[in-house]
């Protein structure tokens, strides 16, 4: 007895031993990046096949497209009195009987090929390609370790992110996934209200729900806090649906995560960068992740640049996007501007993130032709590369997985003015300006994350934008002038901006050899007669010697 005694307790001792040993969370891989922003700060700039890609599209794509009512509608929809709210009860029902959660049951994704929807991306011109991991609904649309609340176990049922990776991959993009989860905590703090008014005024909305609740209905054994992560204190002025933007850096009273919540969010983004090896993370978030109160998107960036260090011979090829960053945190990471452009050159690589219409698809976009036409998708992104940043575009997809007749029209179009003048975009660099005429000369500041789009006059044949390649000098104009002649005023005779001498001017979709005068008002050059490739604009290509 007593030696069964003794093998008992050897046996327990092992068990607890090899307990304590595995830990169910995510590991850091270890390496040159530690998680703070001084060792972070070693990235520097983006790497060279970022700076060449240029263009990317985005899948901005969840069950959020499923009623197909625009964006934050998982927020909105319980938002008493607003438009989503409206809709959702009169579609679906009441939130504090058929909230997010049964949405997310109803999108099936039923018609979504990744395969040709990508290899029309690449026609366009794309050069990488984004799929949302999640979305600030906090449901991950991959094979998730750490969140049951996902594409395999429910909804589509399907891996959303490795269909994406695959014919990403297939089609010679690079790829990437963007990351809006750390926000949840607050982002989902409508869904704790209830009608103010009403027959059903004081009734409370499903965001309080636990797993008990759950039994006999479709998702019994999910917990729904598992998705909405409610059991915590509201922030300060929640019942002001607005409020939350002003809290998005964790400040003026926005209610700050548990440790819990924030390991979750490292276990998920470190599961997900293992799985399937991205090459671009995007965070919609102001500086990092999670920061300045906890340290796990620090940790979550340290593992991802360590793993492509490891995995690319000693080299980092990761890139990393956030918004809002100091001088000093664009050492760190890839600055992103939402929906907006700042009006100068910028010393480091950047990006611009926009969309052909609303972030999540919205079927009055489409019914009132609120799209963005290619011209201006292509002006943005000419004026995008002149002050050396790329451009993310979102295509707004179904909840179906299709984009409708006008999106593909419109990347049709992109990829006509691509066949022409792809060279004067891809693999160039900035020049010593970025460009000339009325919009260059205007000031058009940021505001918060960017949105400033739009905010500028037409662009005239005297809006001109720079760009270079070895020893030519591509000068996008962004209208076709009613003469056939154009006039570059950067390049007036004896300007000290053009080392040596032009030798050549040709215009992209054109073999003719085109005349030019260097005057003193600047460099006259006479276009090609009855040579107009498309409506959208075109480029000059300068040879100097």
């Amino acid at each position: 007895m007593k030696a069964i005694k003794s093998l008992f307790i050897i046996v327990l001792s092992a068990v607890l031993f090899i307990s304590c040993k595995v830990s169910p969370h995510e590991s850091m891989m270890e390496g040159k990046y530690e998680p703070t922003w001084e060792s972070l700060s070693q990235y520097g700039e983006a790497p060279e096949w970022f700076q060449d890609a240029k263009f990317g599209i985005w899948a901005h794509w969840g069950p959020q497209c499923q009623p197909e009512q625009g964006d934050w509608y998982a927020r909105g929809m319980y938002d008493e009195g607003g438009d989503q709210y409206g809709w959702h009860v009169q579609n679906y029902g009441h939130p504090s009987e058929f909230g997010f959660k049964d949405v997310i049951n109803l999108w099936k994704a039923e018609e979504w090929n990744p395969d040709q929807l990508m290899a029309l991306y690449k026609k366009a011109g794309a050069k990488y390609f984004f799929t949302l991991g999640n979305h600030h609904d906090n449901f991950d649309l991959w094979d998730s370790k750490h969140q049951p609340w996902n594409s395999v176990n429910m909804g589509p049922k399907k891996d959303i992110v490795a269909g994406w990776e695959k014919a990403a991959r297939a089609n010679d993009l690079y790829f990437g996934v963007s990351i809006h989860s750390a926000h949840a905590w607050t982002w989902y703090e409508t869904a704790q209200r209830s009608d103010k008014e009403g027959p059903k005024a004081g009734i409370p909305y499903d965001g309080k729900m636990t797993k008990e609740d759950g039994k006999g209905k479709w998702w019994e054994g999910y917990n729904p806090q598992d998705l909405y992560v409610q059991d915590h204190p509201l922030s300060k002025n929640s019942e002001d649906t607005h409020m939350i933007h002003s809290q998005w850096g964790w400040g003026n009273g926005a209610s700050i995560p548990s440790q819990e919540y924030s390991q979750n969010f490292f276990d998920r983004n470190v599961d997900m960068i293992n799985k399937y090896n991205p090459d671009l993370v995007y965070y919609d978030d102001t500086s990092m992740p999670l920061w300045p109160f906890s340290d796990q998107g620090l940790r979550a960036v340290a593992h991802f640049y360590n793993k492509s260090l490891r995995e690319n011979n000693g080299k980092n090829e990761a890139v990393v996007f956030a918004k809002i960053l100091t001088d000093e945190q664009k050492e760190c990471l890839v600055w992103d501007v939402e929906k907006g452009t700042p009006d100068q050159k910028q010393d480091k690589p950047w990006q611009t993130c926009t969309c052909l219409g609303h972030w999540h698809y919205d079927e009055s976009v489409y019914n009132n032709d609120w799209y963005k036409p290619a011209k201006t998708v292509v002006h943005m992104l000419i004026d995008i590369i002149s002050k050396n940043g790329n451009m993310l575009l979102s295509v707004p997809m179904k909840g179906n997985g299709t984009i409708d007749d006008k999106e593909q029209k419109i990347l049709e179009d992109m990829a006509s003015w691509m066949e022409v003048n792809e060279e004067a975009v891809f693999g160039t660099r900035v020049w010593k300006i970025f460009g000339e005429g009325p919009v260059a000369e205007a000031s058009n500041p940021l505001h918060a994350q960017g949105f400033n789009e739009g905010r500028h006059a037409p662009y005239t044949s005297e809006d001109i934008r720079f760009v270079t390649k070895r020893n030519i000098l591509y000068a996008h104009v962004l209208a076709w002038p009613e003469s056939d002649k154009v006039t570059i005023k950067s390049l007036a005779r004896g300007s000290s901006l053009l080392e040596g001498s032009i030798k050549k001017i040709s215009m992209l979709g054109s073999n003719e050899e085109i005349s030019f005068t260097e005057t003193s008002d600047g460099l006259v050059v006479d276009l090609p007669k009855g040579v107009k490739p498309n409506e959208i604009s075109f480029a000059l290509k300068i040879n100097c010697d």
